[in-house]
């Protein structure tokens, strides 16, 4: 199934994204839920981020460019990051370049939603605490880095991770590519299995740390290609099995103080 939110008439919903339209849900998509009966087609919907994140765990650097160059041995330790839900936009929707930096960088990633609370899960059952996966777009700031090495900052600014546009419940997360294209030219286009820190065990570490629940949001990391940005640019990040999460970047001018 493919869960989307989406506005009509400025109206929130949540819906099933079906051969015969758009078809409205109502009660918990985690948990009960049912359909309401009413269809909407994809013309009259606004997409928006599929859902409103608990919260947001991203990983760092973790692509390979080719399976040789995968290291023998796993971090004992992932680098992974926090990202603020008040970051989260839809697709179709404007990514902000902050005041007092002119390029940006997208990061085209597959994205887990966790569907129950997880705690101490082994690899082995990893897969049985996922509801669904999604497409992020990892904005990255770097101009806004700490020179200690932090990433808070410039991972945190309003619009920087685009989710969507639906979420796929029925995906192998092991069959498919992460993709992006800046402008219309092909930038990302890696397998999942080109990834460091594999899907299992970088959820099942997760869980020995803290306590997932459901509508965390998992980042699993971007291929080799991300690029710096600016104005006016297109980025479309793209997994076939689920679909394009197109966003622009723009520039809002600092105000002046009229003299």
């Amino acid at each position: 199934m493919k869960f989307a939110r989406f506005t009509v008439d400025e109206k929130v919903y949540s819906g099933v994204v079906t051969n015969d339209g758009i078809q409205v849900v109502s009660g918990d998509i985690f948990g009960n839920w049912d359909y309401t009966g009413d269809v909407f087609s994809s013309e009259e919907v606004k997409f928006l981020s599929p859902l409103v994140p608990n919260q947001i765990i991203g990983i760092g650097a973790n692509f390979v460019a080719n399976k040789e160059d995968l290291p023998a041995d796993l971090p004992e330790i992932p680098v992974f990051f926090f990202k603020p839900v008040s970051s989260v936009i839809g697709t179709e929707e404007e990514i902000v370049i902050p005041a007092g930096t002119e390029q940006v960088k997208f990061e085209s990633e597959l994205a887990v939603v966790i569907g129950k609370e997880a705690k101490d899960v082994p690899e082995s059952e990893v897969l049985d605490y996922v509801f669904g996966y999604t497409i992020g777009n990892d904005v990255t700031a770097p101009s806004f880095f700490h020179q200690d090495g932090h990433w808070t900052i410039g991972k945190s600014f309003d619009t920087f991770t685009p989710l969507g546009p639906v979420i796929e419940t029925e995906l192998d997360p092991f069959n498919i590519k992460v993709k992006a294209k800046l402008n219309g030219t092909e930038k990302q286009n890696s397998p999942t299995e080109l990834m460091i820190v594999p899907i299992r065990k970088m959820i099942s570490y997760l869980t020995k740390v803290m306590t997932l629940k459901p509508g965390d949001v998992i980042l699993t990391g971007s291929p080799v290609g991300a690029e710096l940005v600016g104005a006016e640019d297109v980025i479309e990040c793209k997994i076939d099995e689920i679909g394009t999460l197109k966003n622009i970047f723009t520039i809002v001018k600092e105000k002046t103080t009229a003299s």
